[in-house]
């Protein structure tokens, strides 16, 4: 990410998500696995511009700077989730 700010000649968006393609469903379930197994999954509507499909497209940063995620969702998750229990100071 640094290396895209910082240079003059990477104008544009660089995606870099994970081009893994899961439903909301889905990750709204390894969310709650991961982060809270009591959490309840509420379904709301959707709103009309809300895309069907998410998959970021990653060719750009794979052809510019080699880069491809290394981390699983699942796991991304869990650490995430323990950085903040250690920021926060929050046990368990």
């Amino acid at each position: 990410m640094v290396a895209v700010m910082d240079g003059d000649e990477f104008i544009g968006p660089f995606n870099i998500g994970n081009p893994g393609e899961f439903t909301m469903l889905e990750l709204a379930n390894v969310v709650k696995e991961v982060v809270n197994p009591e959490a309840e999954i509420v379904f709301r509507p959707n709103t009309a511009d809300d895309p069907s499909r998410r998959k970021p497209d990653i060719t750009r940063m794979q052809e510019t700077f080699g880069w491809e995620p290394k981390v699983t969702l699942r796991d991304g998750l869990g650490r995430m989730v323990s950085d903040f229990k250690g920021r926060l100071h929050v046990n368990s």
